[in-house]
């Protein structure tokens, strides 16, 4: 069945009309096959299960797990597509945000076509940012949180942004949804930053290889996080590192405890960062109480994912 007929199909069953609308969007998209499209539709219906299952936290895992321990006696290692596999790296991966980054995407107010963003989004795969109705915010309860046995709170966290994810997601999920406007997405986005929450704008392949949310990340719960702590490149930095005055700070030790890269560590009566794992996320900036950090470009960490620039810089480009 090719996707003509799939739509056909929808047509006639009466399918929802956000489903539709991903399925004539996945038919515009370049590239985008059948079967990603139903990868696509699987991901966005059953997010929850498929984010547990990656996780190694669904009833599923455990199944398999006995099975294995029954045909093969002896220690098994857990199921969980999380870490070490670099392949799951180059089309399921997320881009570190500072705030200010955050809050311009959810801000935008026209629809956006930025392709090919390799020195933003440094993966082979799944590094579009294409914003149709981008003032169509949901924000939806943290699947990654959702499957942890002891969560952190708030739940209400994750940012669906444009179409036609915004609306699948509010219709698929009502109970777990609600539509919000930029003003509340930014109020979210500033106190998960106070939390010591990372922000995160995520791409998949599944999501027509493009962006489609910002989670405000926690290192307990994130699977982005648990990935990249077990081997897997699964986040890029946000192209910004960070630089300590060592004349003003205390060596009160805040911005350690708050670091959620571990790149940040005491050092006598100051502390030292190690640039090669810091991500620039900027939540330790927030806690000094000196002001002795300071969020500097770093050439090392690539591009910064910052919408406004990407959309001036593509703007002088264009032949009048």
């Amino acid at each position: 069945m090719n996707r003509t007929e799939v739509e056909e199909l929808s047509r006639r069953k009466g399918i929802r009309p956000s489903t539709r609308a991903f399925l004539q969007e996945a038919r515009r998209t370049p590239g985008f096959t059948t079967l990603d499209t139903l990868h696509g539709y699987i991901y966005l219906r059953w997010a929850y299960t498929y984010i547990a299952i990656g996780l190694g936290e669904h009833w599923i895992n455990r199944l398999i797990q006995s099975v294995r321990r029954t045909f093969q006696p002896g220690e098994s290692p857990p199921i969980d597509s999380s870490g070490g596999n670099s392949k799951i790296a180059e089309v399921y991966h997320g881009k570190v945000l500072r705030t200010d980054a955050a809050r311009q995407l959810v801000s935008v107010q026209e629809d956006i076509d930025l392709r090919d963003l390799e020195q933003v989004i440094p993966y082979p795969y799944a590094r579009d940012i294409v914003l149709r109705d981008p003032d169509h915010i949901v924000v939806i309860d943290c699947p990654c949180r959702s499957a942890r046995a002891h969560a952190c709170q708030p739940l209400d966290v994750c940012l669906i942004i444009g179409e036609p994810f915004a609306s699948f997601i509010a219709e698929h999920h009502p109970e777990k949804t609600r539509w919000i406007d930029a003003d509340e997405a930014c109020e979210i986005l500033e106190r998960e930053h106070q939390r010591g929450r990372v922000h995160q704008a995520f791409f998949k392949d599944a999501t027509l290889g493009r962006f489609y949310v910002i989670c405000n990340c926690c290192a307990c719960c994130c699977g982005a996080m648990q990935a990249r702590r077990n081997g897997t490149p699964l986040l890029a930095a946000s192209g910004y590192s960070i630089e300590i005055d060592v004349q003003s700070c205390l060596g009160c030790g805040d911005c350690v405890e708050v670091c959620a890269f571990d790149a940040i560590s005491e050092r006598g009566n100051s502390v030292q960062v190690d640039r090669s794992i810091c991500m620039g996320c900027g939540v330790c900036v927030s806690t000094c109480p000196t002001e002795a950090l300071t969020m500097l470009r770093d050439p090392n960490k690539g591009e910064p994912l910052e919408i406004s620039a990407l959309i001036t810089d593509q703007e002088t480009r264009i032949p009048v």
